[in-house]
């Protein structure tokens, strides 16, 4: 089942780079968006759950929910939605390949935890996969609010690295929560603090809103993107680690990639070819032991994690 829901969100998140660009180019404000999104989201996710008696409304006022909406949510998108104004779907899908190896850098800085060698050569290889992939697609016209976004994605990282580690703290603290209740509380807060962000920096107009290009996304987003993608992300960190779900940057412009050719004819070329199979080895070298685990016995993996408990 880890496996499944690991390549269904593979294929989610592969296709949100767009989804937000797309929203981006219809002129729709990009933190007014990303709040919307996520409150949409996380309210829906939330009542439902305490419809099933699986969540309650005393879980909103604890301090956790709201440090983990700031960095899985609010820190992460508001500097790439504001990003992609600047920076191609395809560069925003590289530079957030980074959260995996800001992930281990965080574990090893803070955590004092040692790294095996084969998780670094993993990560490593499997950003140089991302790289290698995207590169023969991309026409990069240098410029510095290019820079600037490029910078703002690197940072949002930070935000999500973050988030992704104290997550993993917040899931231990609340056994009794589920994790699908958990994520739509982190996201309450962060959409809260989106709309908050909006309301000081931009200027919301409605014809703008009512676009096809604009509503199209934002109930893509709302729906697949955050309802379905991050419930399974954050039920990926509970049952492995926060390395091995975060792994889905690898993958995420090799599927955007292949949309591309299936749906609009464009084309690929050896070193293209090269990225792919580099991110899928980097995956696997990254993850080898965990992996194994979860082969050997599903839900294994959710005692113990390859870089962890290896301090």
């Amino acid at each position: 089942m880890v496996i499944i829901n690991y390549f269904i969100m593979c294929l989610i998140f592969g296709t949100t780079f767009l989804a937000i660009k797309v929203g981006v180019d219809a002129a729709s404000p990009p933190f007014f968006s990303a709040g919307v999104r996520f409150l949409t989201a996380g309210l829906i996710m939330f009542l439902w759950m305490v419809w099933r008696k699986k969540a309650s409304f005393a879980i909103l006022l604890r301090k956790e929910m709201l440090l983990t909406g700031i960095g899985l949510t609010f820190g992460t998108f508001s500097t790439l939605y504001w990003a992609e104004q600047h920076v191609s779907s395809g560069i925003a899908a590289v530079l957030s390949a980074t959260g995996p190896l800001m992930i281990l850098i965080l574990q090893m800085l803070i955590f004092h935890q040692k790294a095996s060698g084969a998780s670094l050569l993993g990560i490593l290889l499997g950003f140089t996969g991302v790289v290698l992939l995207v590169l023969p697609s991309l026409t990069v016209s240098v410029s510095l609010w290019w820079g600037i976004g490029c910078v703002a994605i690197l940072i949002g990282e930070i935000f999500y690295s973050s988030g992704a580690l104290y997550s993993k703290k917040v899931i231990q603290s609340f056994p009794k929560e589920s994790p699908i209740a958990l994520n739509a509380a982190q996201m309450i807060y962060g959409g809260l603090l989106l709309l908050l962000l909006s309301c000081f920096t931009e200027q919301v107009h409605s014809e703008v809103l009512v676009s096809p290009a604009a509503i199209g996304s934002l109930l893509y987003l709302i729906v697949v993107g955050s309802m379905v993608g991050h419930s399974l992300f954050y039920w990926l960190i509970a049952k492995t680690n926060p390395i091995f779900p975060a792994t889905w940057l690898y993958v995420s412009p090799l599927i955007a990639l292949t949309i591309g050719v299936l749906l609009y004819g464009e084309t690929i070329n050896g070193i293209t070819v090269l990225g792919g199979i580099t991110i899928i080895a980097g995956t696997i070298v990254s993850n080898f032991t965990n992996l194994k685990r979860l082969l050997r016995k599903p839900g294994a993996a959710s005692s113990s994690s390859t870089l962890q408990n290896e301090a």
